[in-house]
């Protein structure tokens, strides 16, 4: 790896800001081969240290489903009609929740794994976030197994729009790596941050379309349900891989540019806090 020379001075960055996104798209460009090298020692590590390895990919969709499933059947609770069978519905819809998840925790976890090397180390630090974004799509081809089970399992019929389906897949994980990486200079230096996201998420698990279909937008819940930027885009990306129809484009596309511009935005919010970050690690 090539140690690369920074100079920390008074001035913020932003007063150059044509400078700033040179510097910030040369560094993305440069930390390609470093994110790599992270991707793969991170990936070892993770089934390595596992007894159970690739199986807990599929464990959670899969407890979830079957939990939910008896609930139904024993009709503790009414789930209503599901364009899909209701254990495939659960399992895939669990799937891409688990990967927003993961896409959300990886900058959190990149930061505070990467803490003794950032404090020591000059490198571009975009390298640690890629390679979590890196990991997160490598789970999730794992996770392909199972959908892939599901679609022979239930003779889910497969539709053209299947092709496009990483596209609203893709949307997905931006939007949670822009609220990891905005939170990750927080979670570097307090971990009521990482503790209290596990919260957050588990709630707002219950706000998104993942064991029951979309509410009608009436009444609080399915105003909240709707109005939830994960709904759009959850369901944009199980639509376009099942049914093949866009049950709501304008929102997935409002939900989609918030993403892109959002992600842009906390991605300059990373690079100004980290040196005092990095700072406050190092005393």
């Amino acid at each position: 790896m090539k140690a690369t020379s920074i100079r920390h001075t008074p001035e913020s960055q932003l007063r150059h800001p044509k400078q700033l996104f040179k510097n910030m798209f040369q560094d993305l460009l440069a930390s390609r081969e470093l994110a790599l090298q992270l991707l793969i020692r991170d990936i070892n590590a993770q089934y390595r240290q596992s007894l159970l390895g690739v199986f807990w990919a599929f464990l959670p969709p899969i407890v979830t489903a079957g939990g939910m499933v008896m609930a139904n059947q024993a009709q503790v609770i009414n789930i209503g009609a599901t364009d899909l069978p209701y254990p495939a519905y659960v399992m895939f819809s669990m799937t891409l929740w688990q990967t927003f998840v993961e896409a959300l925790n990886g900058p959190i976890l990149a930061v505070t794994k990467a803490k003794q090397m950032l404090a020591k180390i000059n490198f571009p630090r975009e390298a640690i976030i890629l390679s979590q974004v890196g990991q997160v799509f490598f789970n999730f081809g794992i996770k392909l197994i199972l959908i892939i089970g599901l679609f022979i399992w239930f003779k889910i019929p497969v539709t053209w729009t299947i092709i496009i389906a990483p596209v609203a897949l893709i949307h997905l994980v931006i939007f949670g790596t822009a609220i990891g990486l905005l939170l990750a200079p927080f979670g570097a230096l307090y971990q009521d941050f990482s503790k209290g996201l596990t919260m957050t998420t588990g709630f707002w698990l219950f706000l998104t379309p993942v064991v029951f279909p979309v509410p009608a937008k009436s009444g609080l819940f399915g105003i909240l349900v709707n109005l939830n930027p994960v709904t759009p885009l959850l369901v944009t990306t199980r639509d376009l891989a099942t049914t093949g129809i866009i049950s709501n484009p304008l929102g997935f596309w409002l939900a989609s540019g918030l993403a892109i511009f959002g992600l842009l935005s906390v991605w300059i919010v990373y690079r100004v806090s980290m040196p005092f970050v990095i700072e406050r690690i190092s005393s």
